[in-house]
């Protein structure tokens, strides 16, 4: 026996929710719940035909893929009740309309169940999410290429990145080069000097050297400048390459500057060596004053002298400075002197430094060393 349906609190024409009974309440999961038999004859009337409540248990258990989150709502497509899909709600694309062929419809344009479409596939392939027309739509292929191009960088970023390149790679280089020349030629000059002084003192003491004539990048002296601590091997020639790069001090022996040597009765012993890199004994001459000793060892004397002058300038083609009698040094008749030449100011070769100075003590090796050499 059915009864007149009464009206329900939500407004859609049916009993309260609470009226069902404990048989509804405790139905379980959602998905599995059977609702009460209509009659679908009389759907949309407004006394709708109810079978007695123990018909939920005569109700068949929905397909795993057709059951439902929620409510079925009065009015829609399927019936006296629509359906909000857990497909639809789980896929974010909505709730579903129409019958099972519509959602099929439906799922198959999304790609399947839990599927994507081909546009979709693809990383970028999904429009920004926002609001407004196709805020969140799968993206066309020619739409995510497009975009990816955009992302790509311009000429103008790609020649300024190249020039960056160039100017860090240069300035690598540039550094590389100067720490080369300041510090690993003295390295090496330094090395090759000291190798050298120690050669010719053991060469003197077994006597396998003799005074006379040398060739060109032969070391025959010892040259000693107290004051500056400087030690360094005095060889025939100022060739940069056999004699200078090597940190030894080179003499003037070679046409057409060719000057005497310590142990000529007159004339002047002129040499030469580098103020800065590859050793730079002749760095500091210019802290020089008259009356410092500067000491030249050969293999029989040694010979003193003392600083008499210094040109703190001149050009590289003023060779006067060579002269037996020096131009510009103070001296005007012939003796016996010294000159020592290089480049000025520090680290260019620009100009030359030239210091002159007076031999005052010819000391045998037999008698010792001089008191400039002991103090």
């Amino acid at each position: 026996m059915t009864t007149p349906r009464p009206e329900r609190e939500d407004g859609y024409g049916g009993v309260p929710y609470g009226s069902y009974g404990p048989a509804f309440a405790g139905a379980g999961d959602p998905g599995t719940a059977r609702m009460p038999a209509v009659d679908e004859r009389d759907e949309y009337n407004g006394y709708t035909e109810y079978a007695d409540y123990t018909d939920y248990a005569a109700m068949p258990e929905l397909p795993l893929e057709d059951r439902t989150m929620a409510l079925r709502v009065p009015g829609g497509p399927e019936g006296a009740y629509g359906s909000l899909s857990a497909s639809a709600g789980a896929s974010g694309a909505g709730p579903a309309t129409g019958g099972r062929a519509a959602r099929r419809k439906a799922a198959k344009r999304g790609g399947g169940r839990g599927g994507r479409s081909g546009g979709d596939r693809d990383a970028d392939a999904v429009a920004p999410t926002g609001f407004g027309e196709g805020a969140g739509r799968p993206l066309s292929r020619v739409e995510a290429r497009q975009r990816a191009r955009a992302r790509k960088p311009g000429a103008t970023v790609m020649v300024s990145r190249a020039i960056g390149e160039i100017f860090i790679t240069t300035g690598v280089v540039m550094l590389l080069f100067v720490t080369y020349q300041l510090w690993w030629t003295n390295v090496r000059a330094h090395a090759e000097a000291g190798s050298e002084t120690s050669q010719l003192q053991d060469d003197w003491a077994n006597g396998k050297r003799a005074p006379g004539a040398f060739e060109p990048g032969q070391g025959f002296a010892i040259l000693h400048i107290p004051k500056l601590d400087v030690v360094a091997p005095i060889a025939e020639g100022v060739s940069n390459k056999n004699v200078l790069d090597k940190g030894m001090v080179g003499h003037y022996g070679e046409a057409p500057l060719k000057t005497a040597m310590p142990y000529d009765k007159t004339g002047n012993f002129g040499l030469a060596a580098h103020r800065n890199t590859h050793g730079e004994p002749f760095r500091y001459i210019n802290r020089l004053v008259a009356g410092d000793a500067v000491v030249v060892e050969t293999q029989d004397e040694y010979f003193v002298y003392k600083v008499a002058s210094m040109l703190p300038v001149t050009p590289p083609s003023n060779t006067s400075v060579l002269n037996p009698v020096p131009t510009g040094s103070g001296f005007t008749q012939q003796g016996r002197y010294i000159t020592l030449t290089t480049c000025t100011p520090e680290f260019t070769s620009k100009y030359r430094l030239i210091v002159w100075g007076k031999m005052v003590e010819e000391r045998p090796r037999s008698k010792g060393k001089p008191d400039a050499l002991i103090q």
